[in-house]
């Protein structure tokens, strides 16, 4: 029964998320620990108290623990940096280590962008996206994957033909430090975040930030479904999509593939996929000449028109020359963005649970 358990943490700033998957599914109900400690040690601790709960949930150790972490790191050596949301750890924190001292059994960790993009190209997104290929007798198929998260960070990851990229220096898909294309001398996460939808909100309405509402009320006030300055709140938005459409555009011209959008501003995708799609179809005008934003045309995978267009066969056969032979050619180059099928947490549940088979193999 537990040849297949991997013990599962989504860590982030608030909270540390267990959980336990076995055969790509989770078999226990996740829980929550949250981070705030008086001190390193009793945080620490928390790992290993929330991992000792998996066991007693399911009631058989673990194979391997398998978890994301905040970066910066040396995510194969499990050795966690100086991190910003936990101002504890400083220095190297051997977490791998201190945890296969604890468990007797592997550890890996990686970034939380990685193993979201990593569940959604096996059993999210990408998957689901070739399966409506071939409902439509479309012959296309995707094999890569880009993806995003928004919330309190900007995170993101790669899958390039079912292969996580993560670089030689465990930074592969780390596009939160992109440059910010609004303010130049600002990271593109002071304009992908929560912080920064109520920042824009605050500024656009003339209100103390702390005063701001939460991100999913400006959500509702865009969508007029809530009292408040609806201006602002499409503003905040706007600029949100304006920065997010220069780092998708610019990962998408490198995977040509699908990207995928998770986290927890995701949810108000029916405001900003619109505009996304609108400004990564937008061509530039470069000295008088209207140039492409992308060579591709990307496609509103949450829109059902576009969903049809995006699978639609197309193309025709051609002849070789100096032959009679055919062949299929389908000149249209389209990539689709969509958002999270699996919801962020377990796609990054599943990408841990793979990532640790793949490397136990």
């Amino acid at each position: 029964m537990n040849n297949d358990i991997i013990f599962i943490l989504d860590a982030g700033g608030t909270g540390f998320k267990f959980s336990a998957v076995k055969d790509y599914k989770e078999i226990i109900e996740p829980f929550t620990i949250p981070t705030a400690s008086p001190t390193h040690e009793a945080l620490l601790q928390k790992l290993i108290d929330g991992f000792h709960e998996c066991e007693k949930r399911c009631g058989y150790p673990a194979k391997a623990i398998s978890f994301c972490f905040p970066g910066p790191a040396d995510y194969p050596n499990g050795i966690i940096g100086d991190l910003p949301n936990l101002p504890t750890f400083r220095g190297g924190v051997a977490l791998k280590a201190m945890l296969e001292n604890e468990f007797k059994v592997p550890v890996f960790i990686n970034n939380d962008g990685d193993l979201f993009v990593y569940g959604e190209a096996l059993g999210g997104l990408l998957p689901r996206v070739n399966e409506m290929l071939e409902r439509q007798d479309n012959p296309k198929r995707y094999k890569n994957l880009f993806g995003v998260t928004l919330g309190t960070g900007f995170g993101g990851g790669i899958v390039i033909n079912k292969v996580l990229v993560s670089g030689d220096n465990s930074a592969g898909g780390e596009i939160w430090c992109s440059r910010n294309c609004l303010y130049p001398d600002l990271i593109a996460e002071e304009s992908v975040s929560i912080r920064a939808v109520r920042r824009v909100y605050a500024r656009e309405a003339g209100i103390a930030f702390d005063d701001t509402p939460q991100p999913y009320d400006i959500f509702k006030i865009a969508q007029g479904e809530q009292e408040g300055n609806q201006e602002a709140a499409l503003k905040s938005w706007d600029e949100l999509t304006t920065v997010l459409a220069d780092v998708i555009s610019n990962g998408l011209r490198f995977t040509d593939g699908l990207a995928v959008i998770g986290g927890g501003l995701s949810g108000a995708w029916p405001v900003f996929m619109p505009m996304l799609i609108k400004k990564l179809n937008e061509p530039y005008n470069a000295n008088g000449n209207i140039v492409p934003r992308m060579e591709t045309e990307a496609f509103n995978l949450e829109n059902e028109a576009d969903c049809r267009r995006f699978a639609e066969k197309s193309g025709k056969m051609i002849t070789v020359p100096f032959s009679d032979q055919q062949v299929w050619y389908d000149p249209t180059k389209r990539v689709g963005v969509g958002i999270t099928k699996l919801g962020t947490s377990s796609a990054v549940a599943i990408g841990a649970y793979a990532y640790a088979m793949n490397q136990l193999r």
